[in-house]
């Protein structure tokens, strides 16, 4: 049975402590002489019908281990940046779309999470995470949507924090 096709909607989710320390997770790759593949939570819609919000909750947990689906105690930190940006698939990945699809829509969300928050990684999608201040995280970053993401984060976030940031 053949697997369908990844639908070309997707979310990215910027996790953050008060602090704007950066959650990154590096993806798991099958060249070993591939770059570095650090990124936010990340992943496309299951269907039409889920919502972005539904997508992200769900994404999060899945890769993270970090609930913030609804009812869970993370829920209200799940925040709908109202952001939406249309890039080119890179190459390497169009054989997961349906034939000529060449663009995905990714909406952006912020999560917020206290220093410490506990992250178990899925191992079938990452290897290592890393908390780091959010410029920096910004700069390690592959995707260019994913690093401007990070930079916008002191429009979003609650509170400047009262320093640099102290990775948990």
């Amino acid at each position: 049975m053949p697997i369908p096709y990844k639908l070309p909607q997707s979310v990215l989710v910027v996790i953050y402590t008060p602090a704007w320390d950066i959650l990154l997770i590096r993806r798991t790759e099958v060249d070993l002489n591939a770059p570095a593949f650090w990124q936010s939570v990340t992943g496309s819609k299951d269907t039409l019908r889920e919502s972005f919000a539904q997508a992200a909750a769900r994404e999060v947990l899945e890769e993270t281990g970090i609930d913030c689906t609804l009812g869970a105690p993370w829920h209200a930190n799940l925040q709908d940046w109202g952001l939406e940006n249309v890039y080119s698939i890179y190459p390497r990945w169009l054989h997961r779309y349906a034939p000529g699809v060449t663009h995905n829509l990714e909406h952006v969300f912020g999560l917020q999470v206290p220093v410490g928050t506990p992250v178990q990684l899925n191992p079938r999608e990452h290897t290592d995470s890393q908390w780091l201040p959010h410029r920096q995280a910004a700069d390690q970053c592959f995707s260019p949507s994913n690093a401007e993401a990070i930079l916008q984060l002191p429009r979003f976030a609650p509170t400047a924090p009262p320093h640099q940031g102290t990775a948990p």
